[in-house]
């Protein structure tokens, strides 16, 4: 069952700009820098918007196809029946990216209009917390 969103993920060229767009803009409480540790794919910074998780990522590679993506939190006793309702659908399933212990699991897909979309079941606190221990 899908349980709300987890987080939402936006891909940039200028990950400071973007920041001070969240912050000054969006009143965004920043509560993670990646600094020169990359965890995932690229530089990252995390904010809160309300309670709303996002995840803000720098790459010089935006395409048609990015990582820009909404995540669905969901339970992990859950993940096998969304892979099989997706491959049902006849949708792509991306690769997952390498994770370190403790980030979670995920399925990403994209729509029939190459939209993403991740299946995610982790939280900010258990990724934070994962990020930490390193």
């Amino acid at each position: 069952m899908i349980q709300g969103i987890s987080h939402i993920t936006f891909v940039v060229r200028n990950l400071e700009q973007t920041a001070a767009l969240f912050l000054e803009v969006l009143d965004a409480q920043e509560v993670y820098d990646s600094g020169n540790d990359i965890h995932s794919l690229y530089p990252e910074k995390f904010f809160l918007i309300g309670r709303q998780w996002i995840a803000v990522m720098q790459t010089d590679e935006i395409k048609n196809r990015t990582y820009h993506h909404v995540a669905f939190q969901v339970n992990a006793s859950d993940l096998g029946t969304y892979r099989d309702r997706i491959e049902k659908a006849g949708l792509e399933i991306r690769p997952p990216r390498s994770r370190i212990a403790g980030e979670g699991q995920s399925i990403y897909f994209y729509d029939y209009d190459h939209n993403l979309f991740e299946l995610h079941t982790g939280t900010l606190e258990k990724r934070l917390k994962a990020y930490k221990k390193g």
